[in-house]
């Protein structure tokens, strides 16, 4: 209760025995107090309250209780013994999922191995990897084809392109990289000398028959830029790749053919009348031990040929984006190759359309990167 302001009561003494209400002298009737008789305790107010009739007691023999229902004990245990019967199944049938599950995938691990184990030579997944050159595909023990039949590096060695065909990997050099188009792979490099890729060992017997061949973008207008070779301490075996030949742009397949690689020995074959910058253009260089004979192709035509007495026999191994010239690295190439391929056997005619149209049919390469 407030006195007209918002300011709570103050706290009030208990009122005095026999008084008339809180304040109020005895038997002086209390405004405040509700009730039939003011002043007096009836019922309302602050006086006691009036006595209630006392309820009547019942004896506890002569009071009704009710009877509880007595429990089925009977049914009780045998639900229970159903429950944990119910249970043991669930769990036994949980425990041979589960040992069928572990024996799986255990066999599964065995069948298949890790593709992080370092004793796993790259060659043998490069060999039985899928190509559009027509290399065997490698399965699974469901039938599937395993995921990296699509890599074109070797599982666990980002820089070093997977052989699809063979068994030698090409490692990239410090300034070349790797580049993701929507359908394929392609190795880039910048025209500096550290851009370059080299593989471990030579890919071509320049002494027998043999086709080298990739696809390459070139955006240099000055030579010389190579996009395949093969050699090492003084000079190349072959080269194949860009140059200006007489003032010209020029794709150009080269070989050595004296001892030592003597410059004044080699012998080219050019093409001089295509567009060799920003196009890309499927390169390919074929030798005819037999014929003695090396052509130069550009996509599917034979730009022409040369006579030679051989090819010289250089000790390095295949290099991607570099040549070896008097005994120093040069010719850096500039700008991206891909689906490169080396074959045992000058291809002719025929086969080279089969190979600008990814279709081989029974001509296998003994190497291909990044098809």
């Amino acid at each position: 209760m407030t006195d007209g302001t918002d300011r709570p009561n103050s706290p009030q003494p208990d009122p005095a025995p026999g008084s008339g209400g809180y304040g109020f002298p005895p038997q002086t009737p209390n405004p405040y107090q509700s009730g039939p008789a003011q002043g007096q305790p009836a019922g309302g107010g602050f006086g006691p309250p009036p006595a209630q009739p006392e309820e009547p007691f019942h004896s506890p023999v002569t009071a009704p209780m009710a009877s509880p229902t007595t429990p089925d004990w009977q049914a009780m245990a045998d639900a229970t013994e159903a429950q944990q019967r119910k249970r043991r199944r669930l769990t036994i049938g949980i425990g041979a999922l589960a040992l069928v599950l572990v024996a799986g995938g255990a066999g599964f691990f065995v069948l298949n191995g890790s593709d992080d184990d370092p004793k796993d030579p790259p060659a043998v997944a490069a060999s039985d990897s899928p190509s559009a050159s027509g290399g065997p595909t490698s399965k699974g023990p469901d039938g599937s084809k395993n995921p990296e039949d699509d890599s074109p590096t070797v599982p666990g060695e980002p820089n070093l392109l997977r052989d699809r065909n063979g068994k030698m990997g090409i490692a990239l050099g410090p300034g070349a990289s790797l580049g993701e188009l929507a359908n394929r792979t392609e190795v880039r490099f910048k025209g500096a000398a550290d851009s370059y890729a080299q593989g471990a060992e030579a890919a071509v017997d320049v002494t027998k028959s043999f086709t080298v061949s990739t696809r390459a973008y070139n955006v240099s207008e000055s030579g010389p830029r190579m996009a395949v070779s093969q050699g090492d301490g003084d000079s190349y075996s072959f080269e194949l790749g860009f140059e200006v030949v007489g003032g010209k742009k020029a794709w150009v397949f080269r070989v050595q053919t004296g001892d030592k690689g003597q410059a004044a020995t080699a012998q080219q074959v050019v093409a001089d009348n295509v567009d060799t910058t920003r196009q890309w253009a499927l390169l390919t260089g074929t030798y005819d031990a037999e014929k003695k004979t090396i052509a130069l192709w550009v996509d599917d035509k034979q730009a022409g040929q040369a006579q030679v007495s051989g090819v010289w026999a250089g000790p390095g191994p295949l290099q991607l984006g570099r040549a070896r010239h008097h005994g120093i690295w040069s010719a850096s190439w500039m700008g991206p190759l891909d689906h490169i391929r080396i074959f045992d056997q000058a291809l002719g005619q025929e086969q080279i359309t089969g190979l600008k149209n990814n279709k081989l049919g029974k001509t296998k390469p003994t190497h291909s990167w990044l098809i």
